[in-house]
């Protein structure tokens, strides 16, 4: 067992555990990041819809609200440090009958409460005005101009690159099994058989928080998973709206919502549907139906036949809706961060601060480094770059110019660059630079990546997996059969 104790130990490296461990990398103290899968993001946060809310669905009250209106006016600063894909699209809200208006007249309000800046009701004419794709049958609706989109994956990368720069070391496949208290820290035990040692633990295990909680021997709380399936569309459909486009929302879902990507894709759903299995990511034709029907109800052009791919993700709900981020009442030096389902990612950077603050308030002592550095390199994107200035980067560096993924214009060289931060997967490049996520979803590139990541790790192309664990992508018997085709 190593002998080092650190002052914090995070568990669980989601947008939460990121931003926890990105805030604390400003201080002079030492941090651990424990993550159960074999990369970071790999958890609740791949399955995000990657909206950055605008703050009026939830009223002031709440611990959510009121971290979500935080963390919505810090994005523009993360993401000048930080480089990842981010743009303040709006959020529009749709009526369809003056009985749902008075619902918007009602998130109107509460938005307005909750110091949403320059939100407006709109009248039918300004609403189509704003997004003409949505069906001529609606009434009128709300308008947050604030609201955006984000890529999630790549967000949590950046948050965990920035933190290691600043000292935070980072464990992928701890599982955590154990904790114990001894003397004035806590021995933290994983399934994997290594063990390490701090005086604060922070609990941001997503879908297992409760069964962490549990291993600690502190609260007792039952995470329950709410499913959500998601269905992307190619780049540039039919459809594809403006603005992030939400419908009426529901007593406990804010329903069908139509999104163009950050990247330029559309994606429609999710559903909504409470499961107690925290491992089930099924898509289902059924739910296919019930998206599309909604979907399309409010912007008529989508079509399901430019579907590239689905998906889904688990929301980890708590009873009372609200999020819980509080000191243990059982365990000293033990923080939870549960129940953070929507708009956890909106609220992620504040939550970052308001952790800080409780691990303040319970005795650790924060001083701030004189070289903490906030920035980041911005990584070239070759899809992103003139001709000309294509040239110069293959000029000094000729992989640039070895396009791997023909439908998203990746790189060897973005491919390489991923690897050598860590993501060694293949969905971990896909995540770092979308190699694999467009129109063909990986059939002409996949053996391509598979290759590059052998002669960048010296691992052998039958040990690389899709996400970890098991999921393998080549057998060796296949993988001798290509080499013997290779070399005739």
């Amino acid at each position: 067992m190593n002998s080092q104790i650190y002052d914090v130990a995070i568990i669980g490296a989601g947008c939460c555990g990121a931003s926890i461990a990105r805030k604390l990398s400003a201080y002079e103290i030492s941090v651990v990041l424990l993550e159960k899968c074999v990369d970071v993001g790999f958890g609740v946060t791949k399955a995000n819809s990657g909206i950055i809310h605008a703050g009026f669905h939830h009223p002031i009250t709440s611990l959510k609200a009121r971290l979500e209106i935080r963390g919505n006016l810090m994005f523009d600063q993360l993401h000048y440090e930080l480089g990842f894909p981010f743009k303040r699209v709006g959020i529009i809200v749709v009526a369809f009958s003056v009985e749902e208006m008075k619902t918007i007249e009602h998130l109107y309000s509460q938005g307005v409460a909750n110091g949403v800046p320059r939100m407006e009701i709109c009248g039918r004419e300004r609403i189509l005005s704003l997004e003409p794709q949505l069906n001529s049958d609606v009434v009128g609706g709300l308008y947050a101009p604030t609201g955006g989109i984000i890529e999630p994956y790549r967000y949590v990368f950046a948050l965990v690159e920035s933190a290691q720069k600043n000292g935070v070391e980072v464990k992928t496949q701890f599982t955590v099994e154990q904790g114990i208290r001894e003397k004035d820290y806590w021995i933290v035990k994983s399934k994997e058989g290594e063990t390490i040692k701090a005086r604060y633990v922070v609990n941001s295990a997503g879908l297992f928080a409760d069964e962490v909680s549990k291993s600690f021997d502190a609260e007792l709380f039952e995470i329950i998973p709410r499913k959500g399936e998601e269905f992307l569309l190619q780049r540039n459909a039919k459809g594809l709206p403006n603005h992030v486009i939400f419908p009426v929302p529901g007593a406990h879902t804010k329903g069908i919502l139509v999104i163009p990507t950050v990247e330029g894709t559309l994606m429609v759903g999710p559903t909504a549907i409470e499961t107690d299995d925290k491992y089930d990511v099924e898509t289902t034709s059924q739910n296919l139906e019930t998206v599309f029907m909604q979907a399309t109800y409010m912007v008529p052009a989508i079509s399901r036949r430019e579907i590239i791919t689905s998906f889904a993700g688990l929301r980890p709900t708590m009873k009372g809706n609200d999020f819980y981020i509080e000191p243990s009442k059982k365990q000293p030096h033990f923080i939870q961060v549960a129940g953070i389902q929507s708009p956890g990612l909106t609220a992620s950077p504040a939550i970052g601060d308001y952790v800080k603050d409780i691990l303040k308030q319970e005795g650790l002592q924060l001083i701030e480094k004189k070289d903490f550095d906030p920035f980041l390199p911005h990584p070239i994107k070759v899809r992103e770059l003139s001709f000309e200035e294509l040239e110069k980067v293959v000029e000094k560096d000729p992989k640039y110019g070895h396009i791997v993924c023909r439908c998203e214009s990746v790189s060897e060289a973005e491919i390489v660059e991923a690897i050598s931060k860590g993501h060694a997967t293949l969905d971990g490049i896909k995540f770092y630079t979308r190699a694999g996520m467009g129109r063909c979803q990986g059939a002409f590139c996949t053996y391509k990546i598979l290759k590059i990541i052998s002669r960048e790790t010296g691992m052998p192309v039958e040990k690389i997996t899709k996400r970890g664990d098991n999921s393998w992508i080549i057998s060796q018997r296949l993988q001798a059969l290509a080499d013997e085709k290779a070399e005739r």
